[in-house]
Formats: structure tokens, C-alpha cells, sequence
């Protein structure tokens, strides 16, 4: 009998074993749209930074107004200001942060309808073929990105919060004697820390975008890809061709003559 028993559950392990490495197969198209998404993503972030091309992005160009700040609030005595502005964006910060966990959430109820999903998705004309499985599985990276986002939102609050302790521990000025080694090392480190808050507040909210041409994913490798391309371009314009950047870098009119 334990014999029988065993010849008949040996098979089970094998067969589960199959069964999980099938719940996450995707086929070579989607693999490799994944791949240029992810590829798109680290690039994106890399120019952003200004560690691939020389043009100066608007996220560089607002990390040289943060030391702009930070010095001329160590000037003023009186920093409700200062205190006013990073309340705002501590604000903010949190808002998305609290985004990204109700984004999280509709994510695993999508998990929970992946059915119901499928059958809707099935509909639209692009759409490929999908098992529920392979749909599972794009759902965990969506799953992924949310999450990756909501650390970053979580962190920089932190480091915000560690930024205006900073701003009160820089030295009220007096005159120029104020301009000492200690108020320019206190200066420094809260101008450090500003633009660390924000270099993870502009990571959480990237992921937030990335997470939109993410979507593409769901309807086929190929909208996967053109989402992408669309979200990168809508990206790229807006870091070192927009209106915004110009109003950062610009001059105006007549600046600089006579």
C-alpha cells in the first residue's frame, strides 16, 4: 500500500514544479520588450542626471536653484519662508507617496479579476493572445514599479524632513562675520540634502511614468514598445525642451545689455 501510494504521488513534484515555470512564461517578444522598457527607463535617468549628453535637463538645472536657496536662506534671519516651501513639498511628496499605495492596491484586485480582465482586454484590437498566467505575471511587475515608487516617495519625505532640520541648524546670519567655515559647511549640508530629497522624489515620480507606458504591456509587445517611445518623448521634451526649462535657464528680455 505505501508503495502504491508513493508511485502514485511521485509524479506531483515534477508536475508542480512545471506548472510554476509556466505561471511565469513570457514569450520571447514580451521578454524583449521588457528589456528596451527597462533599457529606455535607465537611459531616461541617466540623461536626466546629466551622465549621457551635455545639454543641461531640468532637473540639473533646479538642483543648481536648490544651492541658490539654501544660500539665501542662510542670509535671512526670519525663515517662515524657507519653512513654508519645505512644508509644500513635503506635502506633495507624501500625497504621491499615498498615491502609489491606492495604485498598489487596485493592482492586487486586479489580480483577483484577471479573468474578468482578460476578457475585456481580449476585445480591443491590438490585443494579443494572453494566458492568465502570463497576465499574472506582467501584473507583479506592475506590482514592482508601484512599489519601487513608493519607496522613493517614502524616502525623500524623510530626507525633506531631515532637510528642514538642517535649514534650522545653519546659523542665523551676523553681518559678514557670519560667513564663517561653519555657516558654510552648515549651508552645504542642507544644500546636499535638498537635492538628495529630490533626486529620489524625481525617481519615485519617473517610476509613476514609467508605470503609465508600463500599461502598454498588457495589450502586446508591440503597443508595448510604441507606449514606451511615446512616454520617453513626452519625458525628453519635457526635461530639455520645455517651457519650463526655459524659464529656469532663460534670461529676460534685454538682460545683460547696457
Amino acid at each position: 500500500m505505501y508503495a502504491l501510494a508513493s508511485a502514485v504521488e511521485a509524479p506531483a513534484g515534477p508536475v508542480v514544479r512545471q506548472r510554476m515555470g509556466d505561471s511565469l512564461h513570457l514569450s520571447a517578444t514580451d521578454l524583449a520588450a521588457l528589456a528596451f522598457f527597462l533599457v529606455v527607463w535607465v537611459l531616461h535617468t541617466l540623461a536626466s542626471d546629466g551622465k549621457l549628453v551635455s545639454r543641461v535637463s531640468l532637473t540639473t538645472a533646479m538642483n543648481a536653484q536648490r544651492e541658490a536657496w539654501m544660500r539665501n536662506m542662510a542670509e535671512r534671519e526670519v525663515r517662515i519662508v524657507d519653512t513654508a516651501i519645505m512644508s509644500g513639498l513635503q506635502q506633495g511628496t507624501a500625497f504621491f507617496a499615498s498615491s502609489s499605495l491606492i495604485a498598489l492596491g487596485g493592482c492586487f484586485a486586479l489580480l483577483g479579476a484577471s479573468d474578468r480582465v482578460l476578457t475585456i482586454m481580449a476585445d480591443l484590437p491590438l490585443a494579443s493572445a494572453s494566458s492568465r498566467e502570463a497576465f499574472q505575471t506582467k501584473m507583479f511587475g506592475l506590482v514592482l514599479i508601484l512599489a519601487f515608487a513608493f519607496f522613493k516617495f517614502g524616502w525623500a519625505y524623510r530626507l525633506f524632513n531631515y532637510c528642514s532640520i538642517l535649514i534650522g541648524a545653519v546659523p542665523v546670519p551676523h553681518g559678514e562675520a557670519s560667513r564663517n567655515a561653519v555657516s558654510e559647511t552648515a549651508v552645504w549640508r542642507a544644500t546636499r540634502m535638498n537635492v538628495l530629497a529630490g533626486k529620489h522624489f524625481n525617481s519615485g515620480l519617473r517610476a509613476v511614468f514609467f508605470s503609465i507606458g508600463y500599461l502598454g504591456s498588457f495589450v502586446g509587445p508591440t503597443v508595448f514598445v510604441l507606449s514606451t517611445l511615446v512616454l520617453l518623448a513626452v519625458l525628453v521634451r519635457r526635461q530639455f525642451f520645455s517651457a519650463a526649462r526655459q524659464a529656469v535657464l532663460g534670461q529676460p528680455p534685454g538682460a545683460g545689455k547696457g
